[in-house]
């Protein structure tokens, strides 16, 4: 008979808690799955006297979690510790280079050493897996690497961060302010205490990098991509894109073009019978589109406890199953140089809001402003006259190069007569 599979788990917080309970709930129907026992040997955590609501009992306890990396009774190090670097950086490669397998959830690590920690357990002939570090329950990397493997990817994109697309919701459901509806996810606990890494989409500018580099196979590039968060989104945007028959979302999208790849991540105007529009709340959704399958589309969760263990899980049975498949569906020594293509050259249509002195005269002025800078306007939005006092203006273009739209609007935001920076977000055609 196969001997359990061992494994020693670093950080028990939501998620490492998590993937004890899922271990155990089903330990059982994962053995005969994974054709083994999987057993806990061991855990490193602050505080042994915690109650997490798991039965840890005769499982070897550690305070420093590098331990691990070293103990013989491990033969998988579960890294769910966090952070681009310090000790959960130090905990891979000194797994790794130890001949044990590597699982984590941590997409920042990914993001940034994810290459070099692959070329690691390639050189060690361990796995490295981090299913848990995109999108959390849905098994997009997974997807992509092994469903999709047929396909070659022309375009990822989703909804990659569950807070912000929470509080977009909950903006356009009632239309509250965003700080107001922030405040509210921080005391559900959709935010986080410091929430600047979701809700300025960094979180989904790190999962964007993973899913583009195995998407179009080459090497992880975070520092491309493009990044915008979700702070300067107002109600009145929300009901002015369901006017015009749009929602908004804030969107990580990666496309492959014959001058390279596209990374950006920023809210969006999507249309309104789109599906990713219906995906609403604290869910994700990931669409990848493929030459032979065409267009596919996985929603979940994103994160939470069951969610993230639960792709943890599905890791470490792969692990004792002996499925062995490249992290970035191929050897990290195969993955091209990127070739990144700028925000300025992206090609789009636009959404424009801002505010001018109600006199006449400033139209031409506008008109002026776009003309010289090669933006065709498609619609424009005034409501009522107020001679003398602010109004809102909104306005949508054809499509547009980037470059050509910053100078436009730059040039209007230049005008005396208009009293409010203008605000622009891309429209989608998805």
């Amino acid at each position: 008979m196969t001997a359990p599979l061992r494994v020693g788990i670093a950080g028990l917080g939501t998620v490492g808690a998590g993937t004890v309970r899922v271990l155990a709930t089903h330990r059982d129907e994962i053995a005969r799955r994974a054709g083994r026992a999987i057993d806990i040997t061991a855990v490193s955590a602050r505080d042994p006297n915690k109650d997490r609501g798991v039965d840890l009992s005769g499982v070897s306890w550690t305070d420093d979690p590098l331990t691990l990396a070293a103990d013989p009774a491990v033969d998988v190090v579960v890294e769910l510790i966090g952070g681009s670097d310090g000790v959960a950086k130090d905990l891979c490669e000194a797994a790794l280079a130890n001949g044990k397998h590597v699982v984590t959830a941590n997409k920042a690590l990914i993001a940034h050493h994810g290459q070099t920690l692959a070329a690691a357990a390639e050189k060690s002939g361990v796995a490295l897996t981090f299913e848990a570090a995109v999108a959390g329950g849905i098994p997009i990397l997974k997807g992509l690497r092994e469903g999709l493997a047929a396909n070659a990817i022309s375009r990822v994109y989703g909804i990659l961060n569950g807070t912000c697309n929470y509080i977009l919701t909950e903006m356009r459901d009632t239309g509250r302010e965003f700080n107001d509806v922030l405040a509210e996810a921080q005391a559900e606990g959709y935010a986080e205490t410091d929430p600047s890494f979701d809700i300025d989409g960094i979180d989904a500018a790190h999962k964007l990098a993973i899913l583009a580099a195995l998407a179009f196979g080459t090497q992880v590039d975070f520092k491309s991509v493009h990044v915008e968060g979700i702070r300067h989104v107002s109600p009145v945007d929300l009901a002015f894109a369901k006017e015009l028959g749009y929602g908004i979302k804030l969107l990580g999208i990666a496309t492959e073009t014959a001058a390279g790849v596209e990374q950006r991540v920023h809210p969006c105007m999507v249309p309104m019978d789109a599906p990713i529009n219906h995906v609403d709340g604290v869910f994700n959704a990931v669409v990848a589109e493929g030459d032979f399958v065409d267009r596919v589309l996985m929603q979940g969760r994103g994160a939470g406890a069951g969610p993230t263990a639960s792709a943890v899980v599905a890791d470490i049975i792969d692990i004792a199953r002996g499925n062995m498949v490249p992290g970035f569906a191929r050897p990290a020594a195969d993955l091209t140089t990127p070739r990144p293509v700028s925000m300025a050259a992206h090609r789009g249509c636009y959404y424009m809001r801002f505010e001018v002195v109600d006199k006449p005269g400033v139209f031409a002025g506008i008109a002026q402003a776009l003309g010289a800078h090669n933006v065709s306007m498609e619609s424009i939005i005034q409501r009522g006259r107020d001679p003398g006092e602010r109004v809102p203006v909104v306005m949508t273009t054809h499509d547009t190069l980037e470059s050509d739209m910053t100078e436009a609007v730059a040039a209007i935001a230049a005008l005396d007569a208009v009293v409010m920076t203008p605000r622009i977000i891309r429209i989608e055609d998805l």
